[in-house]
């Protein structure tokens, strides 16, 4: 059967189909430290969506897995690939369509990087406001299969509110056109809002037409804060939202964050937390002031800029914080949210689990939208289960707070077996069901989600 499916795929697709070892390990792996047990079937690098298409019409008749994936920058295990799979590449989909500035938005292939297309667009005085970390790697149609958010998305929202319409092909290789060109519509149910985030179980994103903001103009102010607790520094956080602030960025950095950051950097980070906020347009000025003062009031010490460079220095501690992670082992990058209000009791409750587990969990925090990064950092391939045992209490404790198992990152792999204790029952069954209309063989990225 295995060598009926690759003759098949080479008949229709010819050296887009790839069977050699380098490539087919690696896309046992993303970059969540989970490797699949075997290595997929073949990879299909698709050039158009008439490649994806022939793809799943071979997949559908002869009943084979497919995983689709970008630039494999994923930190869930959603689309790493394991036996008697095809990994769909659309990586190479990676062209601007169109840019309407009249419109201003912008239509593109999937694989393309979400940076590149920033660069493209300044030409035009629009940006694409999702934000990720990984926005130097990562693709459009990834931000987009996973809702990714990032550092500006308090301010400028994840990626569903800059999704307009998608082209996306079906299990069966059928097209469906969602969503529309206009700022509103409302016509019949919101299929479009339904295949974001949907991790590729629902059909493969091959175009999308996404909503474009003009640069914010103005002048950029940072503040970079230290606290002597992490608790101040989110009592702190949460004071600027609730007196109506909205930064584009407001980052939160733990003490442990801090001592690995200062030894990667090789500089003294001290304080027992680092709170960055940064605002941008026509009331950056009187936004920064406000919050300084806050900061201020709540024990934080700390310094103003307008400088560019001074400001990308306080910038460049945030930015380390994952390579200093690396730098020390393996790292298991957890992703819950809660109501922002609640990220002091959130924190508490980490520092509780560090306590009764004996490990130590560096944690980063989106405190504009109560999105934190709680992480472990081990040795070797496989994850411990003493750490998989921490992060079902970190998930628990996210979910007492009235938040949720992942904000950005997604469920993939490896937050399956934690996805009934948010959804219920019902409610997971229901999605289920919803699948099922969608992939009826259960051939689109099956193991994953749900």
């Amino acid at each position: 059967m295995d060598t009926a499916v690759i003759d098949a795929l080479r008949d229709a697709l010819g050296d887009a189909v790839s069977t050699a070892a380098p490539q087919l390990d690696a896309a046992r792996a993303d970059q969540s430290g989970h490797v699949s047990d075997a290595p997929p079937l073949a990879i299909v690098t698709a050039r158009s969506t008439a490649d994806v298409q022939a793809t799943m019409r071979i997949a559908t008749a002869h009943r084979v897995p497919v995983v689709t994936r970008g630039a494999g920058t994923g930190l869930a295990g959603g689309a790493i690939a394991g036996a008697g799979e095809i990994m769909l590449s659309t990586l190479a989909m990676n062209g601007i369509l169109e840019v309407s500035a009249a419109d201003e938005l912008a239509v593109v292939q999937p694989g393309i990087i979400n940076a590149h297309l920033n660069r493209a667009l300044e030409e035009h005085g629009l940006w694409f406001a999702p934000d990720p970390a990984s926005k130097a790697i990562s693709t459009v149609g990834g931000n987009i299969a996973t809702n990714a958010g990032g550092l500006l998305c308090a301010k400028y929202g994840v990626t569903r509110e800059a999704v307009l319409a998608l082209e996306v092909v079906r299990a069966d290789g059928s097209l469906l056109s969602l969503g529309h060109r206009s700022v509103k519509g409302v016509t019949g149910l919101d299929l479009t809002a339904l295949m974001i985030g949907s991790e590729g179980t629902l059909g493969v994103i091959v175009e999308a037409t996404v909503k474009l903001r003009g640069i914010p103009t103005g002048t950029v102010a940072t503040i970079g804060a230290y606290f002597d607790t992490i608790t101040e520094a989110a009592a702190a956080s949460a004071a600027i939202t609730a007196a109506r602030l909205r930064p584009a960025a407001m980052e939160l950095l733990d003490a442990r964050s801090l001592d690995l950051i200062g030894a990667y950097l090789g500089v003294d980070l001290a304080g027992g937390a680092y709170l960055l906020v940064q605002t941008d347009g026509a009331a950056s000025g009187d936004e920064a002031t406000a919050a300084l003062a806050i900061i201020r009031s709540l024990n934080g010490r700390a310094e103003l800029t307008t400088d560019p460079i001074e400001g990308e220095r306080m910038l460049a501690v945030r930015r380390s914080f994952h390579p200093a992670l690396v730098a020390t082992g393996t790292v298991l990058i957890e992703d819950v949210a809660v109501p922002r209000s609640a990220l002091p009791a959130m924190f508490a409750a980490i520092g509780e689990i560090e306590r009764k587990s004996g490990l130590q969990i560096p944690t980063v925090a989106h405190a504009g939208d109560g999105n934190l990064h709680p992480n472990f950092i081990f040795d070797g391939p496989t994850v411990p289960e003493e750490v998989w045992s921490a992060a079902g209490e970190l998930f628990e404790a996210a979910l007492a707070l009235g938040g949720t198992l992942t904000g950005e990152h997604g469920v993939g792999i490896l937050k399956r077996r934690w996805i009934g204790a948010e959804l219920g029952a019902e409610q997971l069954e229901l999605q289920r069901q919803i699948k099922a209309v969608f992939d009826p063989l259960g051939i689109l990225n099956p193991g994953k989600v749900l």
